[in-house]
């Protein structure tokens, strides 16, 4: 169980998207779970993506400015796998 960085409720790891603040701080998601760096875990809930961006949630979490973009990237990313998991019945 991991805790939703936007929500803060607690969800399976499978059922999460990582988000990771690299050494040379930047914030990049990632799908292996593995990337070197501090990361954060944000549920599988499109919604919660956007409001997040309005509220600046990820950049007070990793202390830095995120650009917009990463937001779009992480919603389209978010949808996209919720949809997979909606279609298969799990997370690929």
């Amino acid at each position: 169980m991991r805790k939703d960085l936007l929500t803060g409720e607690m969800h399976p790891k499978k059922e999460m998207v990582r988000i990771v603040k690299n050494a040379d701080d930047t914030v990049a998601i990632d799908p292996t779970g593995k990337a070197a760096g501090r990361g954060a875990y944000v549920a599988l809930d499109p919604a919660a993506v956007k409001q997040a961006k309005g509220k600046g949630i990820i950049e007070k979490a990793f202390s830095l400015k995120v650009p917009a973009e990463f937001y779009d990237e992480l919603f389209a990313y978010v949808d996209h796998q919720k949809a997979r998991q909606e279609l298969f019945g799990q997370k690929q």
